[in-house]
């Protein structure tokens, strides 16, 4: 954040020179009285010059008096600009304090709920009675969502969410003022009779969000415009911690997600399935995986390229995840096998999804032009069934669908035996 300093105006510097001129007649007329008294007192003046002392001494009393009568308003006004410029000073340390402290303060936040409450918190102290909130771009990046908020009268909350295109802060990535005078330019998601002041969350040529303030009564302007720079400061402390945020969410979902699909990868996969095992195991509720091949896919990169393969692969995980239901599991298991993971799902309710999903993959090749296909195999995890067993006898089962001429769905065999024999008893 740059440190703004102000220089002494051109006012400010003639007072200070004029100040100092008249200290230095007032310290001559002080010395040459004192001199005065000095050669008095000593008997420098014989009784020829005695008849001169007592019109000089009146005449530097009257000159000492003359001066500071004319000195006093300039010496009381620049004594005023002193103070005030050393109350500035020290309102600018208490604020650059606690930038400081907040900038140290978000760089121990573990997310955005730590982060806004940091915000909220310096806001309140670098600008009390001014009112703020925080919006952050979604995940897709289309809209701008509540992140948090303070300080607003309850006739006029802010909104939810605001569309880039509805903001001229956004659209022009700088700071605007809506003022509700007619005619002013204002924001099209402005409906408030507050005066509001937007500033985009820039950090590294990128913006991560929009930072409101408001202020109500009839000086708003003015006092928001007054509060600009603190407020521009505040929005660039936080735009670095959303900036980070961002970085570390991403992180964390490359080590989570296959790049090329979206879905999770292996590793996130077996832990999942680790933990819905033992859930399905105390709630005695059943657990389904369907394992997921593409047919002749080594033959379709060889053919199209590879590029076209990662298309075909990418637009299946997406058929895939607009499928299942959100508690389910998807995952790129290696190469051009996925696995989902299905828990509280029968093998009947299973083999059905697992069918809707070689439906769904089956009419990428109307769109494509070439033959796409998915053999898939269904098991589940009993009460006495282990996980490792569950993706073997899926495994097993995909390996059948292969054999008996792919793009087809076939439950595994233990599955299908543990299924029969729950309804015989």
């Amino acid at each position: 954040m740059p440190l703004q300093v102000q220089l002494p105006s051109t006012n400010g510097r003639a007072s200070e020179r004029l100040f100092v001129s008249y200290l230095a007649v007032i310290a001559m007329i002080v010395t040459a009285m004192i001199f005065h008294k000095v050669l008095d007192h000593a008997g420098f003046f014989s009784e020829s010059f005695e008849k001169l002392s007592y019109p000089l001494e009146l005449t530097l009393d009257l000159s000492l008096l003359g001066v500071i009568c004319a000195a006093f308003p300039h010496i009381l006004r620049e004594l005023r600009r002193r103070t005030t410029s050393a109350t500035e000073a020290h309102q600018a340390r208490v604020h650059i304090e606690l930038l400081f402290k907040m900038t140290d303060m978000l760089q121990s936040a573990l997310g955005h709920a730590d982060a806004n409450s940091v915000l909220r918190s310096t806001a309140t102290s670098l600008m009390p009675g001014f009112g703020g909130a925080l919006y952050i771009f979604n995940n897709s990046g289309d809209r701008l969502e509540l992140s948090t908020s303070w300080d607003w009268p309850e006739r006029a909350m802010p909104r939810e969410t605001i569309s880039p295109q509805d903001c001229w802060a956004i659209k022009r990535g700088k700071p605007h003022l809506n003022l509700i005078e007619q005619n002013a330019l204002c924001c099209d998601h402005q409906q408030s009779e507050l005066v509001t002041m937007e500033i985009p969350m820039m950090a590294r040529g990128e913006i991560y969000g929009l930072l409101l303030i408001q202020r109500d009564g009839g000086e708003a302007a003015a006092e928001l415009q007054e509060t600009a720079v603190l407020a521009t400061a505040l929005a660039d402390a936080m735009s670095l911690s959303l900036s980070n945020l961002a970085l570390r969410e991403r992180l964390r979902t490359q080590a989570l997600r296959d790049a090329l699909t979206g879905l999770y990868n292996r590793r996130y996969m077996e832990d999942a399935l680790e933990r819905y095992s033992d859930q399905a195991s105390r709630t005695r509720s059943p657990l389904s995986i369907v394992m997921i091949d593409l047919d002749h896919f080594k033959k379709l990169n060889d053919e199209h390229g590879h590029a076209m393969g990662d298309v075909i692969l990418a637009e299946a995980a997406t058929a895939i995840l607009g499928t299942i239901r959100p508690c389910d599991i998807a995952c790129r298991y290696g190469g051009e096998e996925l696995v989902v993971l299905l828990p509280d799902c029968s093998l009947e309710e299973a083999t059905a999804k697992a069918e809707l999903l070689r439906n769904r993959i089956e009419r990428l090749s109307d769109r494509h032009g070439i033959p796409v296909s998915a053999s898939l195999g269904v098991s589940t995890i009993s009460e006495t069934s282990k996980a490792k067993d569950g993706m073997a006898d899926a495994d097993r089962a995909l390996y059948r669908a292969k054999q008996e001429g792919r793009n087809r769905v076939v439950p595994a065999e233990r599955s299908i035996r543990e299924v029969a024999s729950s309804k015989a008893a």
